[in-house]
């Protein structure tokens, strides 16, 4: 076959080869959203976001303390339960996210216990910010106030949700602290931290 039949016959595509060209196209999208939709997936759960000494040894050690890991229900609320949205563009938005936090591994910036609590009022401030953004979206997945048996709470509790919900707030202005330890700072002084409602 000479090369000018060959361009010939790229002007002029058959029917087949236009129908393989896209039966290959369509498999290869498959193939390729299943692969991204996995990778997506296997780092979306606890055991990769405590892949790294940071998280293992010091968040999730906390963590492990508290209701969110282990109550009289027993339903955990697992890492991505709480940092990774559900919906689709949400979810690939935290994920690029994430890339920042991957350099920072790389550069080793709170690779000890040290340079972690250093950091620790920053870091936590980053994901305040966020979850008052969205309205705390992703306590919502598992907590809302239609769902809320208001009988069953305390008084006080009853007092604050019912503030909460008439002045427009949402679940991270008061509830910080309530699955990792509050920032030394944070402690001292809540007034101090920017971006507090300080409860």
């Amino acid at each position: 076959m000479s090369i000018k039949s060959l361009i010939n016959k790229m002007r002029r595509p058959s029917t087949a080869t236009l129908g393989s060209l896209l039966i290959a196209g369509f498999v290869a999208g498959i193939i390729f959203w299943g692969g991204f939709n996995t990778a997506m997936e296997a780092t979306n759960t606890e055991k990769f976001c405590i892949g790294c000494h940071e998280m293992k040894d010091n968040v999730y050690q906390e963590y492990k303390e508290t209701i969110h890991y282990a109550n009289r229900t027993g339903v955990r609320a697992t890492c991505p339960d709480c940092h990774v949205p559900k919906p689709w563009i949400h979810k690939m938005v935290r994920k690029v996210q994430a890339s920042n936090e991957l350099l920072h591994k790389a550069l080793g910036t709170i690779d000890t216990p040290e340079k972690f609590e250093e950091k620790r009022l920053q870091l936590a401030q980053n994901v305040w910010r966020s979850m008052k953004q969205t309205d705390s979206r992703e306590c919502r997945n598992c907590h809302n106030y239609e769902s809320m048996d208001f009988g069953e709470q305390q008084r006080r509790a009853v007092a604050s949700h019912d503030k909460g919900l008439s002045e427009g707030e949402t679940c991270i202005d008061c509830h910080k602290g309530i699955a990792h330890s509050l920032p030394a700072l944070y402690e001292v002084d809540p007034s101090a931290v920017t971006g507090s409602a300080g409860h």
